[in-house]
């Protein structure tokens, strides 16, 4: 049983900012991307991590970035060691890193729905749409829609995402980008929902960020298609007109809602088992999606 989680990197020399789950490093023009094994449930960041979660979500990006690379240009540059500068060459960081271009981020993100779950059941019990998108009378919890839906969303100063009309999305990034956010992130989750229905995984929804490189291409940037990102859901036992069980936070949230957490920092510690069961889920996720063992399992 792994119990150590890395909560934290400290890399000296180089600038750093930190997300929920992120440590990034300014390395030149470049940047190194950690995934430490942070842990958030509504936007409140838990005391400690779930042991190997951030090599999860490095292992499935990267898996993701290759194989929807056909369809467009990422940010990675590579995720070996020897790439890397030395003070950066540890064994923690060893399948957590992602060495970068650095790219203007653009100020949306770009959810896409393929099943009506989450903020878009809620909206939709209340007005028969999503994202401000009117969908067919009817619709069941966690139904899958008639086509993907383009539902943007941006940061409020809260910290938490606020969902947005595609006419704001247009106004806050011009509307050709706008047009190419919505065409580039409905083809990738397209793609990827097609892929991993094969591994006997639903993609319900997820999340794409995207920035321009320096000569200005539109290019998808940050995690990809991992279960922080997005909702996954086994295949079998489906069934619309309920919740899912999924393979990312269910366990937390669960927990949280047990002992009727009130969303506001501090968070309490989690107990082991509820780690282990996470942990094991976010492993399940990456051996079902990638076909392959999970290396530090």
């Amino acid at each position: 049983m792994k119990t150590t989680a890395l909560m934290t990197t400290s890399v000296a020399g180089y600038p750093k900012r930190s997300g929920k789950v992120r440590d990034i490093y300014q390395v030149g023009e470049e940047l190194v991307i950690i995934a430490t094994d942070r842990i958030s449930a509504y936007d409140v960041v838990m005391p400690n991590g779930i042991p190997d979660k951030g090599r999860v979500l490095t292992q499935i990006s990267l898996f993701w970035f290759g194989k929807l690379a056909e369809l467009g240009p990422n940010h990675l540059i590579s995720s070996s060691l020897k790439d890397l500068a030395a003070e950066f060459r540890t064994e923690e960081l060893d399948g957590r890193f992602m060495l970068c271009r650095a790219c203007e981020v653009i100020p949306v993100e770009c959810v896409v729905r393929g099943y009506l779950a989450g903020s878009g059941w809620r909206e939709y019990q209340k007005t028969q749409s999503a994202g401000g998108i009117v969908l067919p009378s009817g619709l069941k919890q966690c139904q899958k829609l008639p086509a993907p839906i383009f539902t943007p969303a941006t940061k409020a100063a809260s910290g938490h995402d606020e969902n947005i009309s595609q006419e704001r999305a247009a106004d806050l990034v011009g509307a050709a980008t706008a047009a190419e956010l919505r065409e580039r992130s409905i083809t990738l989750y397209t793609a990827a929902a097609e892929y991993a229905a094969g591994c006997g995984v639903i993609i319900a929804d997820t999340k794409f960020e995207w920035g321009r490189d320096g000569r200005g291409q539109l290019t998808l940037i940050d995690e990809v298609l991992t279960p922080d990102s997005s909702r996954f859901w086994p295949a079998e036992g489906y069934k619309p007109g309920r919740d899912q069980p999924s393979f990312d936070k269910q366990f937390v949230r669960n927990y949280l809602d047990k002992i009727k957490f009130n969303r506001r920092a501090p968070a309490p510690v989690l107990p082991t088992d509820i780690v282990q069961k996470t942990r094991a889920k976010y492993i399940e996720a990456h051996q079902l999606l990638t076909g392959q063992r999970f290396p530090w399992a």
